[in-house]
């Protein structure tokens, strides 16, 4: 099984099959698994995240009551220092 792993120094190149430690070359084979579980999972997450998000969308532009103005921004008042001469 060939890896490409992509970092700052570029693209590293991998051959998982020629690894002869079979200790090595199982934990690199479930390890290689684990992150395509996980990159499912998170791409799984991110449909569904995208979905609710479109749903509430929908559901908020239904219902105009709720929709709130920007409130204005407070004007900045300058602060005056008194100095007391007496």
């Amino acid at each position: 099984m060939i890896i490409t792993i992509n970092n700052d120094e570029g693209n590293l190149v991998y051959d998982v099959s020629k690894i002869e430690d079979t200790q090595v070359k199982n934990n690199s084979s479930v390890t290689i698994s684990k992150i395509g579980t996980i990159n499912v999972l998170i791409e799984a997450l991110n449909y569904a995240s995208q979905a609710h998000q479109s749903n509430l969308e929908t559901l908020l532009v239904e219902c105009p009551v709720a929709k709130v103005d920007e409130e204005p921004q407070p004007e900045e008042i300058d602060a005056v220092e008194s100095t007391d001469e007496s």
